[in-house]
């Protein structure tokens, strides 16, 4: 299986009709298959071999996805590069990939030429007079589509690396269509849908879950280059699209642009979240503001995306991100101590286990890793959940998260959960910080939702409220005018711990 022989078969079905869009620009199926395939000729004729790695170094754009085709066209392994990486981080994701050549825009060259000085690695430039451009001009588009197996890569992600180097997790022609295909199950997708999609590209949330579904089935799909909650209203009022998805940090943004000043958003039949779990006072201030009720989410890179979710018939309960998806990923529930796992219905917290069709088999180039993360065959995601009697799942933090504070476990995103709620503030964030007596304390590191907000008066909100009692009382209280994000848009709380130690 090949994912380009599935994209060419659907372009030649909508080949006149509008593919992708990113401002005044559109590009329909049968221009994006056409230059997919020019670009798979010249990657051949230039020495690619199948196996081989290219990276793409772009912001959303209308080249994203054509270059991705071509390299799977040429039977190569596409490494879509995180385009927030500082350079240490960007540099090890090419090196380490074996990238033979890195598809960037003209004003990023120089700044990857002087990472990659010593490495062989061939820059093509996308823009007016850019090197891929010249590329496709001087090439006739190929026919031939290279045979790839499922079992062959079909991508290198790379993790955020906010807790050291980035890991390269690989991702196969069928985890990528066994995702794909579990998102369209899931969300009934057809060719009348339309994404708006301000998720980046090399993130499985804009590819995986926003693109290549839609893609898939003939929709089109409209990019953001970049996030702003005032822009993305103005697009879901003017194009109507039908489906979407928003990191949970742009899902603060615009219910908090909304909540006083509302606007109809009744287009969406599907508008996904996720990134990182989100509390209930964000996502009501979104469906106030808006009418549209958001659909929880939750995945990760190793699982190609999607892992679980809602049906569309499905009503959301509080604080779950749904039903696992069965046909690609089967789940256990592990006590992070050790004995038999947590049966569906208990209450226990444990730590969530998966295999299937859409989980990698396994890191680039990392051996340790693999042997760490796997056991018999499942993958140990680092997430801790719980389990209602109807198999929902509730997340509740990362294992490496959790706060131990006068020897009781503290989960910083419970915490967050009800923090959330004070009129006093935007976005909140907890970690532990180290403390004389309770060795940790629960610390709370907030965005005022106005001017002039004080410690004091978070710290007020946080003593009236019951569930900010005893340990999960913040005890530390700091205000700030933005918290620290990963390349994916997820709080970076290994950043916050060095901020406040």
């Amino acid at each position: 299986m090949n994912i380009a022989t599935l994209l060419r078969r659907v372009a030649a079905d909508h080949a006149g009709q509008v593919a992708l869009r990113l401002d005044d620009r559109e590009v329909r199926y049968g221009r994006l298959v056409d230059t997919a395939a020019r670009f798979a000729a010249h990657l051949r004729a230039d020495g690619l071999v199948a196996g081989q790695r290219v990276g793409v170094f772009l912001p959303n754009s209308l080249e994203y996805v054509p270059a991705l085709l071509g390299v799977w066209q040429a039977g190569g392994v596409a490494v879509p590069l995180n385009y927030l990486f500082p350079e240490a981080a960007l540099r090890h994701a090419i090196v380490d990939s074996g990238a033979t050549h890195v598809v960037t825009g003209t004003g990023d060259a120089p700044r990857l030429e002087a990472l990659l000085v010593g490495e062989k690695v061939t820059l093509l430039t996308t823009g007016p007079e850019g090197s891929f451009d010249r590329a496709l001009a001087r090439c006739e588009p190929s026919r031939h589509v290279v045979p790839r197996r499922d079992a062959d890569d079909a991508l290198i992600m790379y993790t955020s690396g906010s807790t050291g180097v980035p890991k390269g997790v690989r991702q196969t022609h069928r985890n990528t269509m066994a995702q794909v295909e579990a998102v369209i199950e899931v969300y009934e997708l057809t060719a009348a849908d339309h994404a708006l999609l301000p998720m980046p590209l090399f993130h499985v949330g804009g590819l995986q879950l926003g693109t290549l579904p839609i893609l898939l089935r003939g929709g089109q799909v409209t990019y953001m280059a970049r996030w702003d909650a005032v822009a993305w209203i103005a697009l879901a009022q003017r194009l109507r699209p039908s489906y979407g998805g928003l990191i949970s940090t742009m899902l603060i943004d615009v219910g908090n642009r909304t909540v006083d000043a509302p606007v109809l958003l009744d287009s969406f039949r599907v508008l996904m979240f996720g990134g990182s779990r989100t509390p209930s006072a964000p996502i009501a201030r979104l469906t106030a503001g808006t009418g549209v009720e958001p659909v929880e989410i939750y995945g990760q890179t190793e699982q190609s995306g999607l892992a679980a979710t809602y049906p569309l018939e499905a009503r959301r309960r509080d604080g779950s991100t749904g039903l696992p998806l069965e046909q690609i990923v089967q789940v256990r529930v592990v006590p992070p101590a050790g004995g038999p796992d947590i049966a569906v219905g208990e209450d226990d917290v444990g730590e969530l286990w998966v295999r299937g069709d859409a989980v990698t088999p396994g890191y680039w180039n990392r051996p340790d890793a693999d042997a760490e993360k796997w056991d018999d065959g499942w993958f140990r995601t680092g997430d801790l959940v719980s389990r209602d009697a109807d198999g929902y799942l509730y997340y509740v933090d990362r294992i490496d998260d959790m706060i131990v504070t006068g020897g009781e476990n503290v989960f910083p995103q419970m915490v967050e959960e009800h923090l959330a709620a004070c009129p006093h503030l935007a976005e909140v964030a907890v970690i532990g910080t180290a403390h004389d007596r309770w060795v940790e304390q629960v610390t709370a590191v907030v965005v005022p939702a106005r001017p002039g907000v004080t410690a004091d008066d978070v710290a007020a909100w946080c003593a009236a409220n019951p569930n900010l009692s005893g340990m999960h009382r913040p005890r530390r209280i700091e205000v700030v005018d933005a918290l620290p994000r990963t390349g994916s848009g997820k709080l970076n709380r290994p950043e916050l711990r060095k901020l406040y130690p």
